[in-house]
């Protein structure tokens, strides 16, 4: 995949490294509960003894530790990244970044905007799924972690990860790219991803930076910025606003019945799509 020109936006971030090590795809090394993401080559020190990684590693493969122990090669899947990512924040969870990619339709060949980049997990499965991804973090520390997140997710080649202007007015725990837009490009996005303080500031943007079809998501833990969203996105002529809380409840399954699982229902988030035309 390749990276945004310079005639997109001036570049800022760092290589994620050589064209070797990006084609490296992390594999996992399973046994039971234990769970490493191990890159072909590398080496991996476990309770059970220390994990040599062959370079022509394949899914199916079978390794021993030098104790003899056995732990099966599984190939990388994208929920997978959730769980083994070094995390910065809370990132969105994988059934919420389905909703995104059913409702807006991320593909290969697509260019994605994604701003508040966090952990990546976002950013990652959005260029598993094929697209080509720009995205934003505040947080300049943050920002490096997502880099070596996305270089662990195979996926560095197609995630530019650009950290943002540091202002005083602005919350350093968010991405924030209003100040880049007059260096994008109009019209060169397929869709944008927003997970920020900020949201309502460039939903006013998505007209001009979206191609027409193009969508943007929006999404947010509270009420308050999501009514902005949505309202904002109308104001500027989005069409197909839509918002859903996305909350899902697990089934339970006994010897007594079936029913929805009594445990907490924990609040995720709310997901506001809306579509240029």
């Amino acid at each position: 995949m390749t990276r945004v020109s310079g005639d997109d936006i001036e570049d800022d971030s760092e290589d994620a490294g050589t064209e070797g090590e990006s084609n490296r795809v992390p594999v996992l090394l399973v046994r039971g509960d234990r769970e490493y993401l191990v890159e072909p080559g590398g080496e991996q020190g476990t309770d059970l003894g220390v994990l040599e990684v062959p370079t022509d590693v394949q899914s199916g493969d079978t390794i021993e530790t030098h104790l003899g122990d056995e732990f099966q090669v599984r190939r990388l899947r994208g929920p997978d990244l959730f769980h083994h990512f070094e995390r910065t924040g809370a990132p969105m969870v994988p059934r919420d970044i389905g909703l995104v990619i059913g409702e807006t339709g991320i593909a290969g060949g697509d260019r994605v905007l994604d701003a508040g980049t966090g952990t990546g997990v976002l950013a990652a499965l959005l260029a598993r799924a094929g697209a080509e991804v720009v995205t934003y973090e505040q947080d300049a520390e943050f920002a490096d972690v997502a880099r070596e997140n996305m270089a662990l997710g195979g996926v560095a080649d197609a995630v530019d990860v650009r950290t943002g202007d540091v202002t005083d007015a602005v919350d350093v725990r968010t991405g924030d790219v209003t100040d880049e837009v007059d260096a994008l490009k109009p019209s060169s996005f397929d869709v944008m991803t927003l997970d920020t303080a900020d949201a309502p500031a460039m939903v006013e943007h998505a007209p001009d930076l979206l191609v027409d079809g193009g969508f943007v998501a929006v999404y947010s833990p509270f009420i308050e910025s999501t009514r902005e969203v949505a309202r904002t996105a109308r104001e500027v002529g989005l069409a197909n606003v839509t918002t859903r809380e996305t909350i899902q409840r697990e089934m339970q399954f006994d010897d007594r019945g079936s029913r929805p699982t009594t445990a907490p229902v924990g609040h995720t988030g709310y997901l506001t799509i809306a579509r240029n035309e």
